[in-house]
């Protein structure tokens, strides 16, 4: 009987554990940036995209995570692990041009790596800039 009672309990706090580690993997944690991307310039700070490139790669390649207002609800937000962030929030707009360029191209895990799809080194900071354009 004590046996039993040891293996439930200790199922049980595995079972918390688990779930504690996961929630803090994507929620909590920060995502480690390289200094050579945080302190990364932008490019393209302040220069209008009058050909909408920043949007246009952002439905193109974010949109069907990331959701059209970047809320994170995107179509396929809910068939992956991570949680997705609502970009319009202050811990994400906070970041460094070149943490998110970092975070957007580089990725990590289920964020895939753009660098073969996204070649144009302007056009990744049009997507930065438009990234910056959800702030609230």
């Amino acid at each position: 009987m004590k046996r039993t009672n040891l293996l439930v309990v200790s199922a049980i706090l595995v079972a918390v554990s688990f779930l504690f580690m996961s929630m803090s993997n994507g929620v909590m944690q920060d995502w480690p940036v390289p200094a050579k991307y945080k302190s990364m310039k932008n490019t393209k700070v302040g220069v209008k995209d009058t050909e909408g490139i920043g949007k246009a790669l952002y439905k193109q390649h974010c949109a069907s995570c990331h959701g059209a207002k970047a809320d994170g609800q995107g179509a396929k937000a809910s068939t992956l692990t991570a949680p997705m962030r609502d970009w319009a929030k202050k811990e994400v707009q906070a970041q460094t041009d070149g943490e998110l360029y970092y975070k957007s191209f580089v990725g990590k895990g289920e964020m895939p790596n753009y660098e073969k799809k996204i070649t144009a080194e302007g056009d990744r900071w049009l997507l930065v800039n438009y990234i910056r354009t959800f702030k609230k």
